[in-house]
């Protein structure tokens, strides 16, 4: 009888016993798991942090899925050769979009992200649905407001209807001024727009008494008003006013994914670069942020930091930086980027200018 041959993997039956586990390896085996399990764990549990960081920027002289960010009509325009970006922040922390451990540690290793608490930036009784509507509303605004600034730099007129929507609490126009007003003059001038009245209190100290004309109930009425002094100096009549612009132009901006008031000057920007035969930007990659209201005054905003190093990460050069940020620019700046210091629509539109035929060596910049 032939012996069966043996298979190569064949093994005695002693050695086909499985080895035992020790119990020190148990252990061992276990508390990886467990360490494994937690660190899970802690890469989506949400923490109590916001972080900012640099967001995307968008060409207002170029188009975006396919739509141009800004369309004129009932006015010739002109081709651009360069680019006006704005600027954003992306963050997490909010409602509905929580921070996780792990983003939180990238951001403290991040020399251009900030890690606050959460509170700091999203009170917790609002909703994302109200932050999203507060955001949305501060778009719409800042996009009229640029409108309205641009037209006026280009020399347009711009009427507005001036109804009133409130008073400062505490003021003389407290109990005196009623909402729905329409103001009509200011001390016997009138004021056929925003800039006319703002232009006429620039002359008046605060403290003074002027006589506020008004429109009710289609009654003339004259109302004489103890000035205030506004936050910044110079004086207030102490309403809030929404007026309802005449646009000789017909603007419009599409841009749906973007909030808050922040792109107000380069807005308005990019509309006069369109509406001019001069090619401003000519070439040049030029950044900004900054807010706007229609008299073309350029505000401050938040989260400077990352916008800078968002505009130089997506090819800008050159930075237009509201003056009022000018302390969280310095010692910021990015290699490769280059800042100039605005307080006006005038000072940025001669900056793009300047920018574009080369000569912007003495442009200001911000300095400690």
């Amino acid at each position: 009888m032939l012996d069966q041959p043996t298979s190569p993997f064949a093994v005695d039956a002693d050695q086909a016993e499985p080895e035992r586990i020790s119990p020190r390896s148990l252990t061992l085996s276990v508390g990886m798991m467990v360490t494994a399990l937690l660190l899970a764990v802690l890469v989506v549990l949400p923490v109590p942090y916001a972080i900012s960081s640099p967001g995307p920027t968008r060409d207002v002289l170029g188009e975006h899925d396919g739509t141009p960010l800004i369309q004129i009509s009932g006015a010739e325009t002109f081709e651009s050769t360069g680019e006006l970006r704005l600027t954003t922040v992306s963050g997490t922390g909010g409602p509905g979009f929580p921070s996780s451990v792990v983003g939180v540690l990238q951001g403290w290793l991040s020399p251009w992200a900030v890690v606050q608490p959460v509170e700091l930036l999203y009170p917790p009784d609002r909703t994302q649905d109200e932050i999203d509507e507060s955001n949305t509303a501060e778009m719409v605004s800042s996009q009229e407001n640029a409108a309205v600034a641009a037209l006026t730099e280009l020399g347009y007129e711009v009427p507005a209807t001036l109804v009133v929507a409130g008073t400062v609490e505490g003021s003389d126009a407290e109990g005196n001024i009623e909402e729905g007003d329409v103001i009509v003059a200011l001390d016997g001038t009138a004021v056929p727009d925003y800039q006319e009245l703002i232009g006429l209190l620039d002359a008046v100290e605060a403290g003074d008494t002027v006589t506020l004309t008004v429109r009710r109930h289609g009654q003339s009425v004259d109302i004489p008003i103890v000035t205030t002094e506004k936050p910044d100096g110079g004086a207030q009549i102490g309403v809030f006013i929404d007026p309802a612009f005449d646009m000789p132009v017909e603007v419009t901006i599409s841009i749906d994914d973007i909030g808050g008031p922040s792109a107000g000057t380069m807005f308005a920007l990019g509309i006069i670069d369109k509406m001019t035969p001069e090619d401003e930007a000519n070439g040049k990659d030029i950044a900004g942020t900054g807010t706007i209201d229609v008299t073309g005054e350029v505000g401050p905003i938040g989260g400077i930091r990352q916008k800078l190093a968002g505009s130089v990460r997506d090819g800008a050069t050159w930075f237009l930086a509201p003056a009022a940020n000018c302390d969280e620019v310095v010692d910021h700046v990015p290699d490769g980027l280059r800042v100039v210091r605005i307080e006006t629509l005038h000072e940025a539109r001669e900056a793009i200018t300047a920018i574009g035929a080369g000569a912007a060596d003495d442009l200001p910049t911000c300095t400690s």
